[in-house]
């Protein structure tokens, strides 16, 4: 390959031994850049990537002196091989692990009632919760909130409630042969990490390393006295602290270099990227390539819908099947079905197991919460899919998703979208704009409130999926917004 200045420089930099961190924007080549890194040295190296599909593209690029694997199977080859027979087990509901472990009765905190199986779910969860955490022992922060208990006083009730059979649970995950909690790739990991490994390889490269959960953050950080460390990424593309991950990127101790020539779309849109890029103060900017003709506009055929939420891809999906197109949705409709299935549990006066749903106890709790309750707003949209289509007709729909390769359009959130991209790309309806301020400009309008960091990394994320042509749709408020003037 041709190097442009900046992988030349990340080159020379890495051959001089330097711990680097790599801001790599969308399409800038991030794993070509660390193949040329490896294919410039003899030394043993470790490419510790974010699954397994990627890592199995990586062995293609690399040479044999680097090892391209997850930090799961590092975990596996040292230590997770002892637990193979407890790996995969059959799965069981949450409260008959629970009630293996003793629990047994039903707990009221506040005005809600508290179930054996909410009081399952919630230790489990708090196990995972702790596998994916750098902490060396169990703790009350790591009990999850709950819908209903958001107030600090009842949390610590069910955090002092469930904490001993958390403990009870992390207790029988420590045996290799059997026990009565279902044991998967996590708990290796974690038991693993637990022991403080260290690897022989001369440098590790990691990549993805905005969305590097906590866990494997340690494993890696701790190899710095022995080995040379690499991370590479995108700070921008940081979208998934919600379920654990933190970019470890910023407060990485080494040089800093950038990948900023985008090979994937034209300067049309790496102007478009550089908007959301300002209002994220991500530490760098884009420059697209002249020879790829990205324009900016409507599209009449999308072949990708990128939605904010599920629940928004879910009526995405519903409006194209009424238009009589055939449809696929990235990840699959399960996590929709689970939703309305507890939807209609609740409409037909039953209780559902659903994490997000589990402490209303009818379908009118939860409009109420939704529409007047703070915390319940990201549920609304739930609500009004529910509402209007009614779970029958949800679950129908669910039914005749296509598989991607034979849709003629596909549907994603720009969560599942991250990694992808498509020729012509449309942003739905979901991705609505800040509240209005108290403040009214000279005309008496108000003034909108200011865009939140995290939304707009995922604006980002999801504008940057695009080849050929990019519709802004329900991004569109951004040329109306005061921070979409900023360079």
């Amino acid at each position: 390959m041709n190097p442009t200045d900046e992988q030349a420089a990340a080159a020379d930099h890495f051959h001089a031994g330097d711990h680097l961190v790599l801001q790599a924007g969308a399409g800038t080549g991030k794993t070509t850049t660390l193949a040329l890194l490896a294919h410039g040295t003899q030394r043993r190296g470790r490419y510790l990537a974010y699954n397994r599909a990627i890592a199995r593209d990586a062995a293609t690029r690399f040479p044999t002196t680097v090892a391209c694997k997850t930090a799961h199977a590092m975990a596996y080859a040292a230590l997770g091989h002892r637990f193979a027979r407890r790996l995969n087990g059959p799965r069981q509901p949450s409260w008959r692990t629970g009630q293996a472990l003793g629990i047994t009765k039903t707990l009221r905190i506040g005005d809600r009632d508290i179930s054996t199986r909410t009081l399952s779910n919630a230790t489990l969860r708090t196990v995972t919760r702790f596998c994916h955490s750098a902490d060396d022992r169990l703790s009350l922060h790591h009990v999850p909130r709950l819908r209903g208990l958001e107030d600090d006083s009842l949390h610590t009730q069910l955090a002092e409630t469930v904490m001993p059979f958390a403990h009870k649970a992390w207790s029988d995950l420590q045996h290799p042969d059997d026990g009565v909690v279902r044991f998967d790739h996590d708990h290796y990991l974690k038991i693993w990490a637990l022991t403080h490994p260290q690897t022989t390889a001369e440098f590790l490269l990691l990549d993805e390393a905005q969305d590097t959960n906590p866990v494997v953050e340690q494993i890696f950080t701790a190899q710095r006295d022995h080995a040379q460390l690499v991370m590479v990424g995108d700070s921008a593309q940081a979208i998934y602290h919600w379920r654990g991950a933190r970019d470890v990127m910023t407060g990485f101790q080494g040089t800093a270099l950038a990948l900023s020539q985008s090979f994937r779309f034209g300067p049309r849109l790496a102007a478009e990227a550089n908007r959301w890029l300002a209002i994220a103060t991500a530490p760098i900017r884009l420059s697209g390539t002249e020879t790829v003709p990205t324009e900016v506009g409507p599209v009449d055929r999308a072949d990708a819908v990128l939605c904010r939420t599920n629940v928004g891809a879910m009526g995405t999906v519903m409006d194209l099947l009424a238009a009589g197109i055939q449809v696929g949705l990235v990840g699959g409709g399960g996590s929709l079905q689970a939703l309305a299935l507890a939807a209609r549990d609740l409409k037909q006066g039953r209780r559902t197991g659903h994490p997000e749903l589990v402490l209303f106890t009818c379908w009118g709790e939860v409009q109420d919460y939704a529409a007047h309750d703070p915390a319940g707003r990201d549920l609304q949209p739930l609500v009004d899919l529910v509402d209007t289509h009614g779970t029958d007709a949800l679950l129908t729909a669910i039914d005749r998703i296509q598989p991607e390769d034979l849709a003629e359009v596909t549907v994603s959130t720009a969560h599942k979208a991250k990694g992808r991209e498509w020729p012509r790309v449309r942003i739905a309806n979901d991705f609505t704009p800040p509240e209005d301020s108290e403040e009214r400009d000279e005309t008496g309008r108000p003034i909108p409130g200011p865009i939140d960091e995290g939304e707009a990394r995922l604006a980002y994320v999801a504008i940057t999926r695009a080849r050929e042509r990019l519709d802004l749709g329900g991004l569109s408020w951004i040329n109306d917004h005061p921070d979409g003037c900023l360079s």
